[in-house]
């Protein structure tokens, strides 16, 4: 007997409506062995987690304590605590002794129980002293002023290897003689330091961040240091801080790691997946577990989430990974066929069968079969399969013998199977068997790290397959699709990508060419070049179409940067300080404007 997943209450996918409603409910991914699913938090209160019946967050895996947690929500901000757990609670892989704040991205482990902190809208700040309020506060207004103007924007993240008063001061000692008049700095925690660095792009070497890096980690030998960078990193503080500390879990302690490089890049045959939100990162881990049973896998998620992929996962990471692999959409299987389709036919089994046909899953033998929209069956269809899936035979539609069926079943929906089931359009035995194992993909507008990185994949890959040189995606760009809802999700950024690639003319990718619907609901005016020395009669400057401010500024940096590469015969340290800009900021721009290097007269480059 199959043991009924946990409630699709838990585990359906939210649908657009509620999510673009501007709620700015918390909840939490829980990983609890086979199955994934949603756990909201209250807006005020305290959450009990344990195996006791009282416990609000009731788990069942043995490692759990009866009264292992608690998590403590209040309008300050959320905090965890153990309650003297034997197997204890770790917090991002340390284990905590005493209330620990929790911020969106945070993996908390209950025993070997995995959870996820996710909160949509609105972040769920840790409870800050009055001067880390202030350092946020300040990181807001600087990730606006470098989105609007296309400045460049760097997070640091010190983490401490072992906090205490000392080593605290040592970093507050660096704080105080290298921070400089426009940069920012606080405690996070008990651990984490967060620095704000204006005007820094994050590369390798760069004048500025070099020195900093290693000024921190000479005040903390043991401490691990992560950088992350406005726009490519994230296009608002909360995704900028996530990032930045995500990086320094990632180094090595007494080291240094950008966010890029907390970016894992899953390889499945021919396929690659990038994951570098916490969430996916341990649904792709749960995944792998799974892959190694041959337990149906129920994968659940909007339209475009990637379903298909983490399918394929668990096909390439099993043993059937040799065999093939067949993805059937259910949702298209032409109505009347289904049954011929599923499980094939026998010539002159109907009219138009002219022939004999295996059906998808007999010819998965060996291998995987893939359900997309498997909510989409009838319900005829639905009893053959349930009996195909119990006995491992089917029969062909105009045959008596059945066939034996060697394969593994990985199904996937954007409904809510559980409301199918009542309604009666969905056979509940079906639900159960399919269910042994239910994986929940959160959608995109719910992993913010991993826009701008899928955007510049899906962008040059979708160059190099029309041959052409690569795109750059403008800071306007990288901030529209941050604030994009994404109902298509991971199809829709792909899609659009391939789009920019076979539609944009120039080298970068503006914000006036993507889809109005991207823009509030109508397309800025393309931006002239403008030639402020052309003296314009008043009436005719009045009739001109107005371009947004930002937009005009960028177009005369862009101007001014030309000339000043001609002008100083492409040596970018003369041409920045002809206009007056740091260098760093000259070298980040010329990226974000898609200026290549040339040849000067001397024969040099511009570089």
């Amino acid at each position: 007997m199959v043991a009924p997943p946990p409630h699709v209450r838990d585990t359906r996918p939210i649908g657009v409506s509620s999510e673009s409603s501007g709620t700015s409910a918390a909840y939490l991914l829980v990983l609890e062995g086979e199955s994934s699913w949603r756990f909201p938090l209250p807006a005020e209160g305290v959450v009990l987690v344990g195996r006791d019946d009282k416990a609000d967050l009731k788990l069942k895996d043995e490692s759990v304590s009866r009264r292992h947690a608690r998590i403590l929500v209040t309008e300050e901000g959320a905090r965890v605590v153990d309650l003297g757990s034997q197997n204890g609670t770790t917090l991002n892989g340390q284990h905590i002794e005493e209330a620990r704040p929790l911020m969106s991205g945070d993996v908390v482990a209950f025993g070997a129980v995995v959870a996820v902190v996710r909160a949509r809208h609105r972040p769920m700040p840790a409870r800050r002293a009055l001067e880390a309020e202030r350092w946020m506060g300040q990181l807001r207004e600087e990730v606006e002023r470098a989105l609007r103007y296309g400045r460049p924007l760097t997070v640091l993240a010190l983490a401490l290897e072992a906090p205490s008063a000392a080593g605290r001061e040592a970093v507050e000692a660096v704080l105080s003689s290298d921070a400089g008049p426009a940069e920012a700095a606080g405690w996070l925690d008990g651990e984490h330091l967060l620095w704000l660095l204006p005007e820094v792009s994050g590369e390798p070497g760069e004048e500025g961040l070099g020195e900093r890096v290693e000024a921190l980690l000479a005040a903390s030998p043991r401490a691990r240091l992560g950088a992350a960078t406005c726009p490519s990193d994230g296009c608002d503080a909360e995704t900028l801080v996530a990032a930045a500390r995500m990086a320094a879990r990632t180094a090595t302690p007494g080291g240094f790691a950008s966010a890029v490089e907390g970016v894992t890049r899953l390889t499945l045959a021919e396929r690659t997946v990038l994951v570098a939100d916490p969430a996916m990162a341990q649904l792709y881990a749960l995944l792998r577990r799974l892959a190694a049973s041959e337990l149906p896998v129920l994968v659940c998620g909007e339209t475009g989430a990637g379903k298909e992929n983490a399918a394929f996962a668990v096909h390439h990471w099993s043993r059937r990974a040799s065999g093939p692999f067949v993805p059937v959409n259910c949702a298209a299987l032409p109505e009347g066929l289904v049954e011929s389709e599923l499980f094939g036919h026998e010539r002159g089994a109907f009219s138009g069968a002219t022939a004999t046909r295996v059906g998808f899953l007999e010819s998965a033998q060996g291998g995987t079969v893939f359900l997309d929209e498997v909510g989409e069956l009838p319900a005829s269809a639905q009893a053959k399969l349930l009996r195909a899936l119990e006995s491992r035979r089917i029969t062909r539609v105009g045959d008596t013998r059945e066939r034996s069926i060697d394969i593994r079943v990985v199904a996937a929906t954007h409904r809510d199977l559980e409301a199918e089931v009542a309604a009666g359009r969905f056979r509940q035995d079906l639900y159960f068997r399919l269910g042994a194992a239910t994986v929940l993909l959160p959608p995109l507008r719910e992993r913010p790290r991993e826009v701008p990185m899928l955007a510049r994949d899906f962008l040059e890959r979708a160059c190099a397959a029309l041959g052409r040189r690569e795109l750059v995606l403008a800071s306007g760009t990288l901030h529209a699709l941050a604030r994009h809802s994404w109902p298509g999700n991971v199809r829709e950024l792909r899609n659009l990508m391939d789009y920019a690639a076979a539609a944009v003319t120039g080298d970068v990718v503006e914000p006036h060419h993507l889809p109005a619907r991207m823009l509030g609901g109508k397309a800025p005016a393309q931006a002239p070049s403008v030639e402020v020395e052309t003296q314009e009669p008043l009436a005719a400057q009045a009739a001109r179409p107005r371009i947004p401010l930002a937009q005009e500024i960028r177009e005369l940096e862009r101007k001014r940067m030309i000339e000043a590469l001609e002008a100083s015969e492409g040596v970018q340290t003369r041409a920045a300080e002809m206009i007056g800009m740091p260098i760093r900021t000259f070298s980040f721009k010329l990226k974000q404007f898609g200026l290549h290097p040339r040849v000067t007269r001397r024969g040099s480059s511009t570089e």
